[in-house]
């Protein structure tokens, strides 16, 4: 409700406003930005959407008719993820919705299939699981290592990846002091997870499909402890699972003898048969899942412009974007190409006695105290700051922020609670600045010395002073 209620930062009544003058012809509007606020933007629409969304992963979970729960956990999520600002800007919504389309051919049917023995996955619906995953990796290196920052070229870039990570932990800062030689290695790790695993599980079988598994698990997992990128990584270790089979699994129980499970294992694949599938049906999704791919390699290649949109012919891009592009079915994940040389960090700041003293809002997860790191937060994802963070890189437009400010100014208690404390509690501010400085890593000398994790420089006023007048109303300052 903070973010997208009726009061919030972004409401989506305003977004679905828009949207409608826009696109004054229903059916484009909802091709375009298909979710089930069109029916509603109400604080109580967006509460129930909420509440089902969690009752169909809670059914899920517990594997009760599980290819509607999964088929409801997307259209739900799908509602929020086109419906605003705060959604889809960065890898883990997209990654998700993709993920969970995909995974509808693959979950069994029924109420209470089990472990799905009577209906093993459809051949298709493993190659497309499959194939996302090598997509996602081999994107992400390309992006890298052919399109990315030089610094991934020259070996410098794992020098200040951690530093200027959106939500770094204490282990990156540690990490961060281990010598170049290390950041080499991590590099390589890098390009062996992403260019060398995804063709070796192509074409080595089981065997390098093991490699490749293990070889991304580790290098999720260390992008894990040492970041907080929301559910990117939990979701990618998972969707890695399909590189895997039954057999695996039971070889691997054996060798670890675990022997019960092996054998249990090893009885479930005798007896699992792949159902008859109507030609028809068959053919449908061979197409569905290859239209997909070529969709795929349509995003990686016009959404970062390395071929401009106005070159591509209309009567391929429209209908694409017409019908594809708001439902997310396909995304390209040019994930960390781009290296920043530098942090910046905006602070908000109020006073409540016309200026003569400033306090700051103290963020939960941002770098913000020199003697402070961020906690483990993910797989929990801030929107609000993760957005925030993203708009400093990518955008001159100060409004987010202006308007975080604006209800600061006004102690909405949901943005409020988004900081660790209110520095106001008795006298509200009048007055809010949004400073920015530029913050780099201390050296283990230093932070044994005096215990700061940061150097942290001012650099000026990010945006204009809002402040509240005699009649209570928000006006830009001097």
């Amino acid at each position: 409700q903070a973010l997208l209620g009726p009061e919030g930062i972004a409401p989506v009544r305003n977004v679905f406003a828009a949207l409608a003058k826009q696109y004054p012809n229903a059916v484009e509007a909802i091709l375009r930005t298909p979710s089930l606020f069109w029916l509603s933007t109400s604080a109580g629409m967006i509460n129930a959407l909420q509440w089902l969304g969690l009752a169909a992963a809670v059914a899920l979970a517990l594997n009760l008719w599980p290819r509607l729960a999964l088929f409801a956990c997307w259209l739900l999520f799908l509602a929020f993820a086109v419906s605003g600002p705060f959604f889809s800007v960065t890898a883990p919504d997209p990654l998700m919705l993709e993920t969970a389309l995909l995974c509808l051919l693959l979950v069994p049917p029924g109420f209470r299939p089990g472990l799905g023995a009577a209906a093993a996955p459809k051949p298709i619906a493993v190659f497309a699981l499959r194939l996302m995953l090598l997509r996602i990796m081999v994107e992400a290196g390309l992006s890298k290592f052919v399109y990315g920052s030089a610094e991934w070229r020259n070996l410098t870039a794992m020098d200040v990846m951690y530093e200027t990570a959106p939500f770094p932990t204490v282990l990156a800062y540690w990490d961060h002091q281990l010598p170049h030689i290390v950041h080499v290695l991590e590099i390589a790790l890098t390009f062996v997870a992403e260019i060398i695993a995804p063709l070796l599980a192509i074409f080595g079988g089981r065997r390098w499909r093991w490699f490749a598994f293990v070889v991304w698990v580790v290098f999720q997992a260390g992008i894990e402890l040492t970041n907080n990128f929301g559910w990117l990584q939990p979701a990618s270790i998972a969707l890695a699972v399909i590189l895997l089979d039954d057999q695996m699994l039971a070889s691997a129980a054996r060798w670890l003898r675990l022997r019960r499970l092996g054998d249990f294992l090893a009885t479930r694949v005798a007896v699992v048969s792949t159902r008859a599938v109507k030609p028809w049906v068959r053919w449908t999704l061979r197409v569905a899942v290859g239209m997909q791919f070529l969709l795929a390699l349509y995003f990686y290649v016009v959404a970062p412009k390395r071929i401009p949109i106005e070159r591509v012919p209309a009567v391929i891009s429209q209908p694409i974007m017409l019908f594809f592009g708001g439902f997310h079915c396909t995304n390209n994940f040019p994930l960390f190409g781009t290296i920043e040389a530098a942090r910046y960090e905006v602070e908000f700041i109020g006073s409540n006695d016309g200026g003569e003293t400033w306090r700051s809002y103290d963020s939960r997860y941002q770098a913000q105290r020199t003697n402070r790191m961020g906690p483990f937060i993910a797989p929990w994802y801030p929107r609000l700051d993760a957005l925030l963070e993203n708009k400093l890189i990518t955008s001159n437009d100060p409004t987010l922020y202006q308007t975080v400010a604006a209800h600061l100014l006004q102690r909405d208690p949901a943005i409020l609670k988004i900081f660790r404390s209110d520095p106001f509690p008795g006298r509200p501010a009048t007055m809010i600045r949004m400073t920015t400085y530029r913050l780099a890593f201390t050296d283990a000398k230093t932070f044994r010395a005096t215990g700061d994790y940061w150097r942290k420089e001012y650099q000026g006023d990010y945006a204009p002073m809002l402040m509240l007048n005699e009649h209570g109303e928000i006006v830009v300052g001097d």
